[in-house]
């Protein structure tokens, strides 16, 4: 088993320790009657989230650099061959995603290259299953996965003009007219995209390995620069020792991937450096020098240049050759990629998973210390009672009558508030409602049509950002309305009828204002230099904004959802300690009654209340340690291969 295998497992046994101990959590507030809707929210979405868990790793790379060579010695040498294509010019013809989805069998889906004339980005057809021509995959036959694996590297001949209409022809790119032969005809992919579905150990564990083709793709299919590589955990920028840095290779990684965590550089081929003429000395000091080469020129650390050779790694491996395996320097490759991604990602998901469970913490002890003061303080009430006459008793049962009138004057108070709430709730959805946005998309869209300059089109583009921008801070002024409005009430309860609630849970749009500003900053490295606008690089601008609309829908998509469930919840806790407190006097009016009435023994209602009271005790003492079990299992390191 590789060390890369076993520091996933250990990952995913992290994971795994963190889901069970937060259901037991869960179950014990549950047997409690401690949960309240916001609570439940947040047990979900925390949930969900460690279900959802995945770690991308984007490989990057010009053709021949053999970038598919690298993640077969990587993934796939148990297999004892090649499992992806891997051979001299270029393998991978479209950007190719492995990953594992249990619900569906083992196969190939391929999106068509004719879908890139259609205004839709590939994410969108992810949701489209009849758009996909589907393969199945015979895991049992190495051979039948090379040949369908295969699928992916198929091309076809088409004319200029019908390139140009998929964005993948640009007259005005000198070198564009070196790809036409002699029938006038362009060689393309025959897929758009691919998705393996495949239960390799690691793709089963969440892992998402992305297979790019080639440097030229980046800048024509948009998928690449606004989703897959921004959002990959790690990315391995893969030159080949022979060939050193070329400028499209420095364009690349200054453009799209840059240094950064998870950016690490693979010089593959260190190979062609072997000579037996030289001694090993030489020849390490020929790679050394290599080395610090790409460094400098790529502007990063050396330490994130990795010397390997890929194939003699995978050689090494199938043949159980240590030797070969080890002067190939691919373990090196893999113990930093383990040690960089796994402990990144972990603080990733333990920063996303951190506010929520503050938050069910809190929540929950709120409660339960809520509940061990009204028992405390009824209880005190009853010793008071000791001796005194019916009179004293009388005068109790006034008291918490008259605080009973006065928190239903409370409550028609708040129902104003709601009327507001309601209001305001409305208010928020028309700027960030999906019928505003795609509005703006069909205008933007309209614009760009119409204009017949390279500036008509930059500013329709630019306008849609600047509309967007203003959308979201209207929404978010009206979500600090409702703060504002609930802070203000949640303190009038907590002073005025010694509720204990903390302040209501906080909102904001920020993230998605930094996601808009992020797809901005991607389009402006694409297109916003001036240049010659020739009908093809339009068509590809065109595009490029499809590709955009989508991203921006799925941001917009992701805050309606935030917002409407942060809208669901934030009267929760306090509907929760209203309900409660309202119990609490009831009980409080019953007792005082029956002891009134001679019903009850007072001696009778103070043991019950004792009693109650012990039993809290328990309960707290138990929720504290379920508190530290889960704390320790998410501060949890993960223990990592040495080798």
């Amino acid at each position: 088993m590789s060390t890369l295998v076993q520091d996933f497992k250990e990952y995913s046994a992290w994971r795994q320790g963190v889901v069970t101990t937060l259901q037991k959590y869960r179950e014990f507030v549950g047997q409690a009657e401690l949960s309240d809707p916001a609570s439940e929210q947040r047990f979900n979405r925390v949930l969900s989230r460690l279900a959802d868990d995945k770690l991308s790793i984007a490989f990057v790379a010009e053709f021949s650099r053999g970038k598919s060579e690298l993640i077969n010695s990587i993934f796939f040498a148990d297999y004892g061959q090649r499992i992806l294509p891997s051979s001299a010019g270029r393998t991978t013809m479209c950007p190719t995603e492995l990953m594992y989805d249990a619900a569906i069998p083992p196969c190939i889906r391929l999106l068509p290259i004719e879908t890139r004339a259609e205004s839709k980005s590939t994410s969108e057809y992810k949701s489209q299953p009849e758009q996909w021509t589907v393969l199945p995959l015979d895991i049992n036959s190495g051979d039948g996965m090379l040949e369908a694996f295969k699928q992916v590297s198929l091309t076809k001949y088409v004319s200029t003009e019908e390139a140009k209409r998929f964005g993948l022809y640009d007259e005005s790119d000198p070198d564009s007219s070196l790809t036409v032969n002699e029938d006038g005809q362009v060689e393309i992919s025959l897929w758009r995209h691919a998705i393996i579905n495949f239960p390799h150990p690691l793709l089963k564990q969440g892992l998402v390995i992305l297979d790019t083709p080639g440097l030229n793709a980046i800048g024509t299919e948009p998928e690449l620069t606004l989703n897959l590589i921004p959002n990959a955990h790690a990315v391995l920028f893969i030159l080949a020792a022979d060939t050193g840095v070329t400028k499209s290779d420095i364009d690349v990684w200054r453009n799209h991937i840059g240094a950064g965590a998870g950016r690490m550089v693979v010089l593959n081929k260190i190979d062609s450096m072997w000579d037996e003429l030289r001694s090993a000395a030489e020849i390490e000091t020929q790679i050394d020098k290599q080395v610090g080469s790409v460094a400098h020129m790529l502007a990063l650390e050396k330490k994130y240049v990795f010397p390997v050779s890929a194939q003699k790694g995978l050689v090494g491996k199938i043949n159980r050759d240590r030797e070969m395996l080890q002067k190939s320097r691919l373990p090196a490759l893999e113990n930093a990629l383990s040690n960089e991604l796994i402990p990144s990602k972990r603080d990733i998901i333990c920063r996303q998973l951190q506010a929520d469970i503050d938050a069910l913490l809190l929540a929950q002890n709120t409660m339960l210390s809520s509940r061990t003061r009204s028992v405390v303080e009824q209880l005190f009430e009853f010793k008071a009672l000791r001796g005194k006459n019916k009179n004293v008793v009388e005068h109790m049962m006034k008291r918490i009558d008259a605080e009973k009138k006065d928190f239903d004057s409370s409550l028609l108070k708040l129902q104003g508030t709601r009327t507001v709430f309601t209001r305001l709730s409305t208010e928020v959805y028309t700027s960030l409602g999906m019928d505003i946005l795609k509005e703006d998309i069909e205008k933007t869209r309209e614009a760009m049509k119409n204009s017949k300059l390279s500036g008509g089109l930059r500013d329709a583009v630019k306008n849609f950002f600047d509309q967007i921008k203003r959308n979201l801070d209207s929404s978010d002024k009206k979500t600090e309305e409702i703060t504002e409005m609930m802070t203000v009430m949640y303190r009038k309860f907590s002073t005025e009828h010694g509720l204990a609630l903390s302040l209501p849970m906080p909102f904001s749009l920020e993230k998605y204002r930094k996601e808009i500003t992020m797809i901005e900053g991607v389009y402006q490295k694409q297109f916003g230099v001036a240049t010659m606008m020739t009908t093809s690089r339009a068509i590809l601008m065109q595009k490029f904004f499809d590709s955009i609309a989508s991203r921006v829908k799925q941001s917009f998509v992701q805050a309606n959802r935030d917002v409407e469930a942060w809208l669901k919840v934030i009267m929760a806790p306090l509907e929760s300690q209203i309900r409660e407190h309202k119990e609490q006097l009831k009980n409080r009016m019953v007792s005082i009654q029956r002891i009134h009435t001679a019903t009850d023994s007072l001696e009778e209602k103070i043991k019950s209340f004792e009693e109650m009271q012990a039993e809290l005790d328990k309960e707290k003492a138990a929720f504290q340690e379920l508190e530290n079990e889960l704390r320790t299992a998410l501060a949890a390191e993960v223990k990592l291969s040495e080798e």
